[in-house]
């Protein structure tokens, strides 16, 4: 099926007044893609029409069309937490327990629902965690697509050590294998690369607030049957620092934390990595996207190319992000499109057709929003103006 991509943009570089270049992706004109007052996640409260949250879904390529896993929920209220890690007092959901609905496009922009096929992660299907699973990355591996998440064994925000690795695979996306957790430590993002690199599965994690990039030495096994190797895990963690790709003491719009965002994609150049992170977002930067107010605490996404023969080797990486939030579902929201926590774009799932890269990510932990760029462009941009 041809799929007719002139409404997605090919990307640009902009030069800052500092001198700095920077690259810019380009959100797809209808934003956000996935609503969630369109596919169901809405209720009344006194009278009062609430609605829910679609959003942070992985994506692939499945029989031509894309999936797409976003995760979702409703029923949920607002409080107020102090985050342990940083002392910082936040916006928390309590009474909320997410799962995974699926989503398919033929165009790779517009999605409608797989009827019936929802990923729970309340204890229906197993119990080794029953609050929630979010944010699942979709990676295709051989025949088979692999499917990672958090699964939550505790309540979102009240929890330390909540976060494990929940695996699942497909053949079909009809028929979904629950593999287990990754229990010997904390890890909300983490994506394996869809084939083997000298031999060797290698997979990013993210323990808190860095990116480790770790080989599996148990092969492609260590992740299907996660309890029998956990010494391997186990293992891994110990040596974590060894593992360590990109720390947070770099720049100041990824000082609080960092992780892994969509799956891996190869290129003749290099393994096109593309990461979120957490810090302040600079005024000029802002200012560039139009944006006049501080952003002090704000998600973004950011991109590195690692070599094709030894991915731990960073090729490139940019010094700014090549996508901040800027539009209202992004930032703060307002009456057409209220947000959840405020200044968030999350990056969580990717696919090219010809030249265009389409990047699928959460905006506002409410939304699913497409963004694109033509990916020769964005790695010239790299090659040029990104190299160690």
């Amino acid at each position: 099926m041809k799929i007719d991509t002139k409404n997605l943009g090919d990307g640009t570089i902009t030069f800052l007044p500092s001198g700095e270049v920077i690259f810019k992706l380009d959100s797809y004109k209808e934003n956000p893609i996935l609503r969630p007052q369109e596919v169901g996640l809405a209720w009344y409260e006194d009278g009062v029409k609430k609605v829910g949250a679609v959003f942070n879904g992985g994506a692939e390529v499945f029989n031509g069309k894309v999936i797409l896993a976003p995760r979702c929920h409703k029923n949920y209220k607002e409080g107020k937490f102090t985050d342990e890690m940083t002392g910082i007092e936040r916006k928390c959901f309590e009474n909320y327990i997410s799962e995974i609905w699926l989503f398919e496009s033929a165009d790779r922009m517009h999605f409608k629902r797989l009827d019936g096929l929802v990923i729970k992660g309340d204890g229906t299907d197993h119990r080794d965690f029953t609050y929630g699973i979010e944010d699942i990355r979709i990676v295709k591996y051989k025949d088979t697509y692999l499917l990672l998440g958090c699964g939550k064994v505790a309540p979102p925000f009240k929890g330390k050590n909540a976060d494990k690795i929940a695996i699942y695979s497909t053949k079909d996306f009809a028929n979904i294998t629950y593999h287990g957790i990754v229990d010997a430590f904390d890890s909300r993002n983490a994506i394996p690369f869809p084939e083997y690199i000298k031999g060797k599965p290698y997979i990013f994690l993210r323990m808190y607030p860095n990116i480790q990039l770790t080989p599996l030495n148990g092969g492609i096994e260590q992740l299907l049957y996660p309890e029998k190797y956990r010494k391997l895990w186990e293992e891994i963690y110990i040596n974590r620092d060894k593992y360590l790709l990109f720390q947070t003491d770099s720049y100041s719009h990824e000082k609080e934390k960092i992780g892994p965002g969509t799956q891996p994609i190869k290129t003749e150049r290099g393994w096109l990595f593309i990461y979120h992170s957490v810090g302040k977002i600079e005024k000029e930067i802002l200012s560039s996207y139009g944006v006049t107010s501080s952003v002090e605490r704000g998600y973004s996404v950011c991109v590195a190319l690692l070599d094709l023969d030894d991915p731990t080797k960073v090729l490139c990486r940019t010094r700014h992000p090549i996508y901040i939030p800027n539009a209202p579902y992004e930032l703060t929201g307002n009456e057409e499109h209220p947000v959840d926590v405020s200044n968030v774009v999350f990056p969580t799932g990717a696919t090219v057709y010809g030249e265009k890269l389409l990047i699928y990510a959460g905006a506002g932990d409410k939304y699913e929003i497409l963004l694109s760029c033509n990916i020769n462009n964005l790695i010239d941009y790299l090659w040029r103006y990104c190299r160690n």
